[in-house]
């Protein structure tokens, strides 16, 4: 374990320090949101040009990382992050935090890209599997830790000034490493009608999971204050969700491994759209709240990686990483949309349609992979190994076993 973390020590330090603050931020904006007094539109519309940005960056930050490496590329968009964060404690100008937002999906997406094919380029060819556990760790744990920094007390803008530390902070092991630079290699993407016509349930699983994932991140803390909670209590519930999605990811994984994919993609989908029922019928009781949102958040992280999984066990591994990329690119067209509709929903209807929204979305998977299990080929395929993941950048891929194969492709 010590010889695959030696290599990759100051981009995991750097990794968690940067996720510190993101983690804080993502659940600090719709929060400040809220006792400024937006609407859950605007809140929605300001998480769905979160993620505007996380589409746009993808194809603007690699031709700047390209030209000026990765140190340099990590520190001019950490300092981008840093300052966007500060310009939010300066004005309560919905338009400009809309800007804010966009931007800071354009750095951030810039920074996970820069991490993450760093650590490929670090990581040993047969323990790549480890150093991405190990990074989803790194990743599922800072995103957790940070939602307890909603502790801290002060003014306003107190939380934005810790955010700005963090993500300073985050550079100097990674300015300071003597390791090597990568050179990024461009993406290339699977035609998206292709992707349908070889794995659909994927397509769909994508797009639905970001449809429903936008909104949770852009929109739980939101429901969690409409239901009371005070900022700790805020922090506590998101923290048991993100949790959750560590916890039950592994076991879920190993029950997707022995049957069809779509088969446990379907029954993840139902026990969830269940378990968002449920918190409408009983949303003020804490106890039963904060063991539903384990056990939701839990199913909810899931979805994707079975998408991935049964990504891999369909395609020829030539393909593999060229259809994660075009994935990750529906899952970001859902995660965009989702937030502003979810947003819409719970002004119309108040703060409990967002776990209507979650029970929809859900409901719509699970529908449509039994629908392709029962009524198309119904072959156990299992090439492919779950893994433990959350939706990142297409560098990430090249971290899996299963992906290496298609580098070595002709």
């Amino acid at each position: 374990m010590l010889r695959n973390l030696r290599p990759i020590t100051s981009l995991l330090a750097g990794t968690a320090l940067l996720l510190l603050g993101v983690g804080l931020l993502t659940t600090l904006i719709p929060l400040r949101g809220h006792a400024l007094g937006y609407s859950a539109s605007i809140l929605g519309a300001l998480a769905s040009a979160y993620y505007v940005g996380y589409f746009v960056g993808t194809f603007v930050l690699p031709p700047l990382i390209r030209r000026i490496g990765h140190i340099r590329s990590f520190a001019f968009c950490a300092a981008c992050v840093a300052c966007l964060v500060l310009l939010h404690a300066l004005s309560s100008n919905s338009w400009l935090w809309l800007a804010l937002r966009l931007l800071a999906g354009i750095s951030l997406v810039g920074l996970y890209a820069i991490i993450e094919s760093w650590l490929n380029a670090q990581a040993d060819p047969a323990r790549r599997g480890t150093v991405f556990a190990i990074y989803m760790m790194v990743n599922l744990g800072s995103l957790a830790a940070a939602q307890q920094l909603l502790r801290i007390r002060g003014e306003p803008f107190v939380p934005f000034i810790v955010v700005t530390l963090l993500v300073c902070a985050a550079t100097l092991p990674v300015v300071a490493t003597r390791q090597a630079q990568p050179m990024p290699q461009p993406a290339r993407r699977l035609e998206l009608r292709r992707l349908f016509a070889l794995a659909p349930s994927a397509g769909a699983g994508a797009l639905l999971s970001g449809l429903g994932m936008g909104a949770f991140w852009g929109l739980l803390p939101v429901y969690a204050r409409d239901l009371g909670f005070h900022l700790a209590a805020v922090g506590t519930y998101m923290s048991v969700a993100i949790l959750g999605g560590a916890a039950l990811q592994w076991p879920v994984g190993r029950w997707s491994d022995r049957y069809d994919r779509r088969i446990a993609l379907a029954q993840v989908c139902v026990l969830a759209s269940v378990l968002a029922l449920l918190q409408l019928v009983m949303p003020r009781w804490h106890g039963a709240t904060i063991a539903l949102i384990f056990l939701y958040g839990g199913l909810a992280f899931s979805v994707y990686p079975i998408v991935v999984a049964h990504l891999a066990d369909h395609l020829p591994a030539e393909d593999l990483l060229a259809a994660s990329s075009s994935v990750l690119l529906i899952y970001g067209i859902g995660s965009a949309i989702g937030p502003m509709a979810a947003g819409t929903l719970m002004s119309a209807l108040g703060p409990g349609s967002l776990f209507g929204w979650f029970a929809l979305t859900q409901a719509l998977l699970a529908v449509y992979a039994a629908y392709r299990y029962w009524h198309f080929d119904r072959e156990q395929s299992t090439a492919a190994n779950f893994r433990m993941m959350l939706r990142t950048t297409p560098a990430a891929f090249e971290m899996l076993p299963e992906a290496e194969a298609s580098t070595e492709a002709p």
